[in-house]
């Protein structure tokens, strides 16, 4: 193994241990001599990588969202199913990396912190073009950054719901389908189309 590819491996660990930590405890108990022990390294790898723990903390936050944007599709000639799509796939995100998730979503941020904007642009980019193409009469240009905001509240509340344990995964997944066709419909869309929109994404 070359050592650049011990270098990534390291990295990641560093990364993948911060992000535990600061998903389980918060970042009061986020320190290099933490992860030094924990990984088995000096506090100077810590240091190599990073530089300090602030910057640690950063670094988690960008290479989640960074992993949850690759996992959004382009999207198709279906508005409501590109925003349906997009919607779930930040559900299984936090599915499939839990303490990545909860770092991203629980670590406060830092002052400077922008790490979930393209993201976010993302999502709204989708909604956008649904108003667009006459899908969401009921909502102005104006009110798109808002609704958006109402979707993602949507995805994230339930995906933390799910990973807290208070409602099974498969619960957590029924409840997104069901509520992304009240959304649509309550933002213009006919009952039909935004169900049919909304089960082709999600299947």
């Amino acid at each position: 193994m070359s050592p650049r590819q011990r270098d990534a491996a390291l990295r990641e660990s560093l990364l993948a241990t911060a992000a535990q930590v600061l998903a389980e405890e918060g970042g009061p108990a986020l320190s290099t001599r933490r992860l030094a022990r924990e990984l088995g390294v000096s506090t100077t790898a810590v240091y190599t990588y990073f530089g300090s723990v602030e910057q640690l903390r950063r670094e988690v936050r960008v290479e989640g969202f960074r992993r949850l944007e690759e996992t959004l599709d382009p999207p198709g000639e279906d508005p409501v199913a590109a925003l349906a799509s997009a919607a779930a796939a930040f559900f299984r995100f936090g599915m499939a990396e839990p303490h990545l998730y909860r770092a991203m979503f629980v670590d406060r941020p830092l002052d400077d912190d922008r790490a979930g904007e393209a993201c976010f642009l993302r999502l709204h980019k989708a909604f956008a073009m649904a108003v667009e193409s006459g899908r969401f009469p009921e909502v102005t240009a104006e009110q798109t950054e808002m609704c958006t905001a109402q979707v993602w509240s949507t995805q994230h509340g339930l995906a933390t719901m799910v990973l807290s344990g208070a409602l099974p995964e498969a619960a957590g997944q029924a409840a997104l389908a069901d509520l992304l066709v009240r959304l649509a419909i309550g933002y213009g869309d006919t009952p039909a189309r935004a169900a049919q929109s909304v089960s082709g994404a999600l299947k």
